[in-house]
């Protein structure tokens, strides 16, 4: 009905304005019905499927392609409640089928769907198959009631991908962890090799030059070269010791994590002039040798990134049992790392670093460190026997 202020206006009016006005604020119904007629058609042969329900959740109409999607008519669905194709999760199914699946479907229902695993509804065909759902939701008056409009899709097939991709990452990140695997065994064995054949040839080798060099007839020029060759032994014992340290660290084997990385701080200090605080409690790091080996390298890793980009003058790693999990913390105070390096295919450190801790069903964040303004690493390892165990995911 038009207001006070309409109805003084079409009296100021002559006639025929008065009617024209009214054309346009007050269309006639059989215009508007007309327009709705148009609408219905193109909702009816419209390619997704479309729903319009009441605010009690009661379908008014359905087009074909609804129908299709949910297995029924167009006739049959009107009139049902809407819980009888399109559940809130998968929990609604112990309600009755008389419930309404959404409390308050204007703040409940929201489809916009994105990524696969994302999805918040469940569609039910007539043969009662469940199928994965998105869409949208819209909401209008209509003869003094409100009518909601949904237009949802079927997502099964981009969810099968998505299931297919996740195993294929799941299947790549096993093979990752097996390589890291094989890679330390095959380190440990080339540098007991070296170690305990070579090294003890070498060592043998260095006894017998020193029984030579005591016999006293040799001559000035041959004790020169006797003492040349011990030099040259000797030479070669320190790098057989530091090729086979750096395939395997002996102090790993022999005195456990805690002793290898206070020997790894103390390299590191001889060869840059920085501060370096290692936080650990050995009872903490009593662990087996897949993890001692895991943590190692890690903070080896990043130690080396450290020494090549950084820049740094403070360095801190932290390693505490919070729980059942190991908490480890690696910060410095250098120039810090870009976000965009990050995602670096070439930046296989971080990879590595990465892989190693999704192998033990771990989690790690690097980024920038608010403290000392340079770099972060968080990484957190849970510490139960299955963390062993290549990450499923």
């Amino acid at each position: 009905m038009p207001d006070r202020g309409s109805s003084t206006l079409l009296r100021m009016l002559p006639l025929g304005m008065a009617a024209a006005l009214l054309l346009c604020l007050f269309p006639p119904l059989k215009a508007s019905r007309q327009r709705q007629a148009r609408g219905q058609a193109i909702i009816d042969s419209a390619s997704d499927a479309i729903i319009s329900i009441d605010s009690r959740q009661i379908i008014l109409h359905a087009n074909a392609a609804a129908a299709r999607l949910f297995g029924d008519t167009p006739a049959g669905m009107r009139g049902m409640r809407l819980g009888q194709y399109i559940l809130r999760d998968l929990r609604s199914l112990g309600k009755h089928d008389g419930d309404p699946p959404f409390d308050d479907i204007s703040q409940e229902l929201r489809l916009t769907g994105r990524r696969a695993t994302d999805y918040t509804l469940t569609g039910r065909r007539s043969d009662g198959a469940m199928f994965p759902l998105e869409g949208s939701l819209s909401a209008m008056q209509e003869d003094g009631r409100s009518v909601f409009t949904i237009i949802v899709r079927d997502i099964s097939a981009r969810k099968q991908v998505h299931e297919q991709l996740a195993r294929s990452f799941s299947q790549l990140r096993e093979l990752s962890s097996a390589l890291q695997t094989i890679r330390e065994e095959e380190r440990k064995h080339i540098a007991r090799e070296l170690h305990d054949d070579l090294g003890q040839l070498l060592a043998t080798l260095r006894v017998d030059l020193t029984l030579v060099r005591q016999h006293a007839d040799t001559t000035l020029p041959l004790q020169a070269l006797l003492y040349g060759m011990d030099s040259l032994l000797v030479t070669a014992i320190t790098s057989l010791r530091r090729i086979a340290s750096n395939l395997r660290p002996r102090a790993l084997d022999e005195g456990g994590l805690y002793f290898a990385l206070q020997k790894l701080r103390h390299d590191f200090l001889q060869r840059r002039a920085v501060q370096f605080d290692l936080l650990a409690d050995e009872a903490d790091l009593v662990l087996d040798d897949a993890r001692s080996t895991a943590i190692y390298r890690i903070v080896q890793e990043a130690l080396t990134n450290i020494a090549r980009h950084a820049e740094a003058s403070h360095i801190t790693i932290a390693l505490h049992r919070i729980d059942s999990s190991l908490a480890i913390t690696i910060q410095d105070d250098g120039r810090g790392i870009a976000e965009r390096d990050l995602e670096k295919a070439t930046a296989l450190g971080l990879l590595g670093m990465r892989e190693r801790v999704w192998g033990l069903n771990g989690s790690i964040h690097i980024g920038a460190d608010s403290e000392l303004g340079g770099t972060r690493i968080e990484i957190s390892l849970p510490m139960h026997a299955e963390a062993a165990e290549p990450a499923m995911q």
